[in-house]
């Protein structure tokens, strides 16, 4: 007959002490405000005057139907980010960039949404790929997007931001997200200039060939190039895109 050993009891596992702090209400009512402003004024169109985008506390805490303490809190979680700035006497204004910071920023862009189309050739299936031309339906000889320049404009902020959604890199659509204010609010602008408008649809179907072709090289290259055509366009006329 064999011998079993004793098994040793094992030890009573400690609970983890971990220090966490019970949450208060009013912070949570700080991040839905923080979310929700931050949310609106990224939908903004800042750049459509010369004129500061200003924001008033009290109308912000009746649209969200908070008192106004979460509201100052979510502002200055904001003016951090560098979304707003609080100006003595006069209220809080949604930040606008300098023509060079725009330029840096539109360049990084490019960067970024070549590095998108790059994955998208590799990774997306070819129904979603095939999709993008559904943004230019609409435009063609017959229907010029100079002559609708305001729909051709929603297209054309669409069909950039679907790029970058369509690479599945969350990484790649958190870092455009902290561009977009600025970026769109640019090619906004500069689309409803005739020079800009006439070689964008063109330029947008090639990446979209490029895309559907698998030809990776050269759909970020056309990524590249058609943005950083923006940032030389804004380089080189931005003083003039509010005259």
């Amino acid at each position: 007959m064999s011998l079993r050993k004793p098994t040793k009891a094992l030890p009573n596992m400690a609970e983890a002490d971990i220090a966490i702090v019970r949450i208060a209400p009013e912070s949570s009512f700080k991040n839905k405000a923080y979310d929700a402003l931050k949310e609106a004024i990224l939908k903004m169109d800042i750049y459509s005057t010369p004129e500061p985008v200003m924001l008033d506390e009290r109308a912000l805490s009746e649209r969200l139907g908070v008192s106004r303490t979460p509201i100052r809190e979510a502002i200055a979680m904001l003016e951090q980010d560098g979304f707003v700035k609080t100006v003595p006497r006069r209220g809080i204004m949604v930040v606008r960039r300098t023509k060079s910071e725009i330029v840096d920023m539109i360049r990084a862009w490019a960067a970024l949404e070549s590095m998108a189309a790059r994955l998208i050739t590799t990774t997306a299936r070819k129904k979603d790929i095939t999709a993008l031309r559904d943004f230019f339906k609409d435009f063609g000889k017959d229907r010029l997007p100079e002559d609708h320049v305001e729909e051709y404009s929603k297209a054309n902020i669409a069909f950039h931001q679907a790029l970058i959604s369509l690479s599945e890199s969350p990484v790649l659509v958190d870092l455009t997200n902290d561009l977009l204010l600025h970026v769109r609010g640019y090619r906004q602008l500069t689309i409803g200039r005739k020079d800009r408008t006439a070689t964008s649809l063109p330029e947008h179907l090639g990446i979209i060939e490029a895309l559907e072709a698998r030809d990776t090289e050269l759909a970020e290259k056309r990524a590249r190039d058609h943005t950083l055509g923006l940032a030389a366009y804004v380089e080189a006329h931005g003083q003039e895109l509010f005259t």
